[in-house]
This record gives C-alpha cells, sequence and structure tokens, in this order.
C-alpha cells in the first residue's frame, strides 16, 4: 500500500479526475519523530578490512504529510553531534574532536527538507540540505514506507527506512591515516541510514 497512492480515471467527458484513497489521505498532518523508537546511523569501512557503525542517540524532527500529493511533504531533523556512539569511548571522543565533527564549535547537524517525491509503490526520495559543520550542501534519501498504526497509547504513528551514501570530504571531515599496506583508515565513503517512527500531532481546536 503507497502512502501517496493516486490513480486518473477518465470520466465520460474525457476529462481527467484525481481519486485519493481516503485511508492514505487520513494520513495526511504534523508529525513529531519520536527518539525512543527511531535510529539515525551510520556505516564506515575502517582500515580497508571492515565496516564501524555507530548513531546518533539525541535528535529531533517534524515531518509534515500529504496524503494526496507527496510534493507538499517535508523533513526538518536536527542531530546533536555530541550524542554519537559507536561503542568505543575513545573513538567517539576522536570524532566530537576537532579532526572530524568538532561538537563543541558546531553542536549539530542539521538536515532540511527541500523536495518529495514518490519514486513508485511504497518508495518516495526526499531532498534537502544537509548542514555538517559550517557546510550545507544537497542530499537526496531514497525512504520506504513502513506503514501507519495507532498504538496502545493511542498515538497515530508512521515509519520510514531508508539511507544513503555521501562522501565526508564534501562536508570537511577530511581527517585520515594511511596503513603501512596501502589505502587509509577511514574510508571517504560515508552509508547514513534511518528508521523512522513518527507521531502525529493532534489537531488545534
Amino acid at each position: 500500500m503507497a502512502l501517496f497512492n493516486r490513480r486518473n480515471t477518465v470520466a465520460p467527458s474525457t476529462t481527467a479526475t484525481l481519486t485519493v484513497d481516503p485511508a492514505l489521505a487520513a494520513l495526511t498532518g504534523e508529525y513529531t519523530i519520536d527518539p525512543a523508537h527511531s535510529s539515525i546511523g551510520f556505516t564506515v569501512r575502517h582500515a580497508m578490512v571492515t565496516n564501524v557503525r555507530g548513531s546518533f542517540g539525541e535528535h529531533e524532527g517534524t515531518l509534515k504529510l500529504d496524503g494526496a500529493d507527496p510534493a507538499n511533504s517535508s523533513a526538518s531533523i536536527d542531530v546533536r553531534i555530541a550524542s554519537v556512539d559507536t561503542g568505543i569511548a575513545d573513538r567517539d571522543g576522536h570524532l566530537v574532536s576537532g579532526d572530524f565533527f568538532d561538537a563543541e564549535t558546531f553542536p549539530l547537524m542539521t538536515f532540511r527538507s527541500t523536495r518529495a517525491e514518490q519514486l513508485g509503490g511504497d518508495t518516495y526520495r526526499v531532498t534537502g540540505d544537509l548542514t555538517i559543520k559550517d557546510v550545507t550542501r544537497p542530499l537526496s534519501i531514497d525512504l520506504e514506507f513502513n506503514g501507519s498504526a495507532t498504538d496502545v497509547y493511542g498515538n497515530e504513528r508512521v515509519g520510514f527506512e531508508g539511507s544513503t551514501d555521501i562522501l565526508r570530504s564534501d562536508w570537511g571531515l577530511t581527517w585520515n591515516a594511511a596503513l603501512e599496506t596501502g589505502g587509509v583508515m577511514v574510508s571517504d565513503k560515508v552509508k547514513l541510514n534511518f528508521d523512522i517512527s513518527a507521531i502525529k500531532a493532534a489537531p488545534q481546536a
């Protein structure tokens, strides 16, 4: 079931009309990302032979979903850099230092969408501006809509998951170390992973 499912029907007058599934249109609204049930993480190659995975434990954001027209949807996410967790305290300390994110000077990584589109079925692409440190560059994220549900507390939820690849050097994250056997300690390519659960805001009176 697509989140934004539109189909054209032709009336006897041959005028095209737009039919929207009422159940999907009902998902239209403002949502707040639930950090307790969402994750924003990354995977990066280490020493040319294995992957290191990490996540950011503190993040917040909002989604605006339009069940009739995905182009009217948007997303805004703020990630606190100091919350990075790779499972190794020394490595996390290096990541937040001036060699990498410089979290003291640039505490947040942000994403502000500028475009949303349906690629087909339950797959969508959100394009926007990703800011890391003092560099802002465009980024596209392909997301799969996992469905909607009302939880045991009565909250209306939607879920998305997806990923995208970036070159960290595009955002000024260039620290590295050469290996004696050739290659470098940390790959330039980084995969960003998103698993999002968001709660619909109650309609205002």
